[in-house]
Order: structure tokens, then sequence, then C-alpha cells
């Protein structure tokens, strides 16, 4: 059985909820990605990803010195490093998520997943390509 942990990434960067949109487009810039998890420690608060700073902020008028606390997301689906990863495949398609973070037994953040990482380390072509597609749909 393959779990999360064989293919996560692991030493993300992350971002208090005091530091700001143009910190997390500065980061995500020179990262390439896009999102960044924002924790308190290594307690998991949020997520904001670029989409986030698109709609909650440069569409609402809000400047780069605004913090990450008013726009990131805070409702967050997860999964465990020891989660088998054909159920967190599944679980990302039918919820429509390209990325999750990933907790330990104590809650901490130890890594993220992204549809990617799961293509790019070894998992069956046939399932990615069906899950991405399943991921893109419009909802």
């Amino acid at each position: 059985m393959t779990t999360v942990t064989d293919v996560m990434t692991r030493n993300v960067r992350t971002l208090s909820p005091s530091s700001t949109i143009a910190d997390a487009a500065m980061a995500m810039e020179e990262l390439d990605v896009g999102v960044i998890p924002v924790c308190e420690g290594d307690k998991l608060l949020g997520l904001v990803t670029d989409r986030d700073i698109v709609v909650r902020a440069v569409a609402q008028g809000l400047g780069g010195d605004t913090p990450l606390s008013k726009v990131m997301s805070t409702d967050i689906r997860s999964a465990r490093a020891d989660d088998d990863l054909d159920t967190v495949l599944a679980d990302m398609a039918s919820s429509q998520i390209r990325r999750l973070p990933v907790l330990d037994g104590e809650e901490r953040l130890i890594g993220i997943i992204s549809i990617g990482d799961i293509a790019l380390k070894g998992q069956d072509e046939e399932d990615v390509g069906q899950s991405l597609g399943e991921i893109s749909a419009p909802a």
C-alpha cells in the first residue's frame, strides 16, 4: 500500500496569520506554488491560495498589506501521513481539491500533497488522469 508519506512534499514554507498578502504572493512566486499554509508554529490555521488573493483581496480592493487572516481559507480538509494514497486521491477527486495539507497525529503540519506529487511519484497515470478530470470538472 502506498501512503501519503511516500509522495508528499515535506519542509513546506508557511506564513503566519499576520503576514500580508504581498508576502504570500512573493512566496508563491519564489516557490512556484499556488498555496501557502498559514500556521502559528506548526499548528495549521488556514491556507491562502492564489485564488484567495485574487477573489478575496484584489477583487475587493484590499491592499498588499492586508493580513492573511482576512483572506485565508479556514475550512480546510487534510490528509494524514499514513492515509492510503488511493483513498486520498479519490477524496481529492470527489471534493475537487488539488492539494491537501498533511498533518501528523498531533494535528501538526508535516507536509502537503498535491495531484502533481501523486502524478510525479509513481501513481497509476490512468487513475491520476481520471481524478484530475473530476477535480477540474465544473461543480
